[in-house]
């Protein structure tokens, strides 16, 4: 070994030793017997001289031989840069899958269904309560006045201020209207994991937005149910909005995702624990319900543990949260998750910033509602106000942190504890205060 690493002849002899050899497995059956025979020779000669510790002279004597045998009897490959490369990459690629399999898996966080804790993308301005508005006239134009005034806040930065927003995750889009007339919105070209291009067509003028930022979702639904581009839901380019030369058509500042790492290997050794932030297959869920929340069955969602094989849980009402701006302005019940009959609070091990929000007065039983905020758990569907809900056995009970706006098993209910696919645990991008293995 020392001498290895301090004589390049000896370097060199191994690798010819290594190439040639190689070769020759490749094609023995493709030589005579008499030149496989004088190619296995040299290979010996020349491994003979690097095992006895025989002088520089000899072994580069030995290489030259290795070499002229190997170049007379031995088919030379096409291309070998190429398929060097080739091999190198496909080696790389099979390592790479193997970590993701066995190890760690890249995952990013599409939706807000775990804020605070991890964030999803976000953009400003968003129409997205523009599409779901309900009431008077009077009301749907509030809110689109107050989406404008957003749009018009925003100021696109130049340079090494740009530069500095691209690593905290932030990236614009912004196109003026180049004619008068109708906007329509091509679906996004991606490639792998990359977003390659989405077009906006103005008056039949084409725009190209080349490698347009994570949107969130593949697809958003309206409330009718219908599927939409999430670049048309979120710059509120419905299909009759027109525009007149010079009008801005988009502008948008959109926050990346968290994008995380999930622990693959730990549930190898351990079962889960109540308050991982776990990662699964939607295809766990249960069929009907699956259909009936029109949840696909090829995804993965993210949630925090919350109940676990045989225990009996249920929601125990502390508060009303009112104004709930995700549920139309409606109050909601908010509460403490209770297991085996022993409450939840601020002291259990990854819930304290879930149960860390300001008690009201004595005797009030109301709590304001703040956006981004933690309110205990919201009660829904399964998990009425003192609801109980018996957990299966191998099956496992997930909520996401923000409860007024995730779909989990407080409607769909428990799902199969093989579905867990890893823990989150490190958040490599953006550069944000998330950045890191701090996940609780």
């Amino acid at each position: 070994m020392i001498r290895w690493l301090f004589s390049k002849t000896v370097r060199d002899a191994g690798a010819m030793h290594k190439h040639v050899y190689r070769m020759l497995c490749a094609q023995r059956d493709l030589i005579t017997p008499v030149a496989f025979q004088l190619v296995s020779g040299a290979l010996v000669d020349l491994r003979k001289a690097l095992h006895d510790r025989e002088p520089v002279g000899t072994i580069r004597e030995k290489m030259l031989t290795c070499e002229e045998v190997a170049n007379k009897w031995l088919k030379s490959y096409p291309h070998p840069l190429w398929r060097e490369n080739v091999e190198v990459l496909l080696v790389a690629i099979a390592v790479a899958m193997a970590i993701r399999t066995f190890f760690v898996q890249p995952f990013k966080i599409p939706t807000g269904s775990m804020q605070p804790t991890l964030y999803g993308v976000t953009a400003e301005p968003d129409y997205g309560p523009l599409w779901r508005v309900a009431g008077t006239p009077d009301q749907a134009k509030a809110v689109y006045q107050k989406i404008m005034q957003e749009e018009n806040d925003i100021v696109v930065p130049t340079g090494w201020a740009r530069v500095k927003d691209w690593f905290h995750g932030i990236s614009y889009v912004n196109y003026v209207a180049p004619v008068d007339g109708q906007v329509e919105v091509s679906p996004m070209l991606h490639f792998f994991i990359f977003n390659i291009k989405q077009t906006i067509s103005i008056g039949g003028v084409q725009h190209t937005f080349w490698f347009p930022p994570d949107y969130g979702e593949s697809q958003v639904k309206s409330p009718d149910g219908n599927l939409i581009d999430p670049f048309i839901y979120r710059a509120g380019l419905f299909s009759n909005r027109s525009f007149k030369k010079g009008d801005v058509v988009v502008k948008l500042k959109v926050i990346a995702g968290d994008h995380l790492f999930v622990d693959r290997l730990t549930y190898n050794f351990r079962k889960p624990a109540r308050g991982d932030i776990v990662v699964f297959e939607t295809k766990g869920i249960p069929e009907d319900q699956r259909n009936l929340y029109q949840i696909p069955d090829d995804e993965f969602y993210i949630k925090r543990l919350c109940g676990l094989s045989g225990e009996s849980i249920l929601l125990q009402q502390d508060y009303i949260a009112t104004s709930v701006a995700n549920s139309g302005g409606a109050d909601v019940p908010v509460g403490h998750l209770v297991v085996d009959g022993k409450a939840l609070s601020a002291s259990t091990p990854h819930f304290e910033n879930l149960y860390s929000f300001e008690n009201p007065p004595a005797g009030a039983k109301t709590i304001p509602y703040k956006e981004d905020g933690y309110f205990g758990h919201a009660m829904v569907q399964r998990l009425q106000p003192g609801q109980e809900v018996q957990i299966r056995p191998n099956h496992l009970f997930v909520m996401g942190d923000n409860t007024m706006d995730s779909l989990d098993s407080r409607y769909w209910g428990d799902f199969p504890d093989s579905s867990i696919v890893g823990k989150a645990f490190f958040v490599y991008w953006p550069l944000s205060s998330r950045f890191g293995c701090g996940i609780q």
